[in-house]
């Protein structure tokens, strides 16, 4: 029998919160400037679908690692903790030297520490959680997360508005919200009580092994949103591309704002909507959106009003997908592989994501950024065709031995 929903969030949703909204304070604060800095220090659009392609890739192999090593290990964590105070150290890091190879080195040990934490967060949402009310504590996460999005990009916009072109100054600004989510994490108590970490390791092919005895479900589910990963390539080429018509780096950062911030708003009334309606239908309606939004862009040729619009779509499309596919997962696979199931996700997720920044570069270099923007946005109906006609098992909760 699934249990009654739970009416309120509960305090480890709440602090999981908090800590992401400061993480991504700090992190948001530098990822709308980012094109701007790499151009400044020699980077090309191709470099840049590399850069950030790399780390992603990064990012991704550890969650697979370190999402099964927490469910081995009995504790969470200190995989949150560990996790987090990575990411905070790496962002004065990209101050120090204008560097390729640095801030290569300092993007992915971000991306490392996010690989860590992953698994694991997600693990403590899902025990904070059932299967009537899982996509509303997922939704609530990602507009906690979001919000700290969306006052980031203010912060970087107040200060280059006072010092413009000061990029490396706020690599350092960064540090400051990133050691507040630090110490958020060390008021979280873990429901687990005991005070040792169990000293099994997982194999380095966890990718593989898991993915082979996962359930037929986990399988479908994940091949769906691998599919999707490969056309979903970094949102920075929005950003350069709207640039690239003209518009000047405070009004991308502002766009950027505003697209958080609808994200932000939208994502906790959304995965209500999610757990009612059903997460399969939401998240095909999240894919349709993705359509229209690089489709229009690709028609785009000059800045207008209507980008905000697109915007405002692209806000909803993120608020029907991240937190719902994790709520998806979740529900598939049961509370004790819940680290090893995202994780292993994210990991070929994000190797998805370094091919789609990767080639999506390349088209853009070779072809031009509308034919890059339109064929993704036909492409992405293709998905949605997946989706529609592949029948998903409502859920297999039974655990991996």
């Amino acid at each position: 029998m699934v249990p009654k929903a739970k009416s309120k969030i509960t305090k480890t949703v709440l602090l999981l919160g908090l800590v992401s909204l400061f993480t991504d304070m700090a992190s948001e604060m530098l990822y709308p400037i980012m094109p701007f800095y790499l151009k400044s220090i020699g980077f090309t659009v191709l470099g840049i679908g590399i850069l950030e392609g790399i780390a992603q890739a990064t990012a991704g192999l550890s969650k697979a690692y370190f999402g099964r090593w927490s469910d081995l290990a009995l504790k969470r964590l200190p995989f949150v903790q560990l996790g987090y105070a990575l990411s905070a150290l790496s962002k004065p890091l990209l101050a120090v030297w204008a560097n390729a190879f640095w801030v290569l080195g300092a993007r992915v040990t971000d991306r490392i520490g996010k690989g860590i934490r992953t698994g694991a967060r997600d693990a403590l949402l899902s025990a904070e959680s059932n299967e009537k009310n899982r996509a509303r504590i997922f939704g609530f996460h990602r507009s906690m997360d979001t919000l700290g999005a969306s006052i980031g990009p203010v912060i970087a916009i107040i200060f280059l508005a006072i010092y413009p072109e000061s990029y490396k100054a706020i690599f350092l600004i960064a540090f400051i919200p990133g050691v507040l989510a630090i110490l958020f994490t060390l008021l979280i108590k873990e429901k687990n009580n005991s005070n040792s970490i169990s000293k099994i390791r997982p194999s380095l092919y966890v990718m593989w092994s898991y993915i082979v005895k996962s359930p037929k479900t986990y399988k479908k589910l994940v091949l769906g949103l691998l599919l999707f990963a490969l056309v979903n390539s970094t949102d920075l080429f929005l950003l350069l591309y709207i640039s690239n018509l003209g518009v000047k780096d405070n009004v991308v950062i502002w766009i950027y704002v505003f697209y958080n911030l609808i994200y932000a708003l939208s994502a906790y009334p959304i995965g209500i909507l999610a757990d009612k309606l059903g997460l399969k239908k939401i998240f095909i309606i999240g894919i349709g959106l993705f359509s229209i939004v690089y489709f229009c862009l690709g028609l785009t040729t000059r800045f207008s009003p209507f980008i905000f619009a697109l915007f405002l779509l692209y806000g909803l499309y993120a608020s029907c997908t991240e937190g719902v596919a994790k709520a998806w997962i979740s529900n598939v696979v049961g509370g004790k592989e819940v680290g090893s199931a995202i994780g292993n996700y994210e990991a070929f997720n994000s190797i998805a994501a370094m091919l789609s920044s990767f080639l999506g570069g390349l088209v853009w270099y070779g072809f031009g950024a509308q034919f890059f923007f339109i064929i993704t946005g036909s492409v992405s109906i293709l998905i949605v065709a997946y989706f529609l006609m592949v029948n998903f098992e409502p859920k297999i909760a039974h655990s991996i031995e």
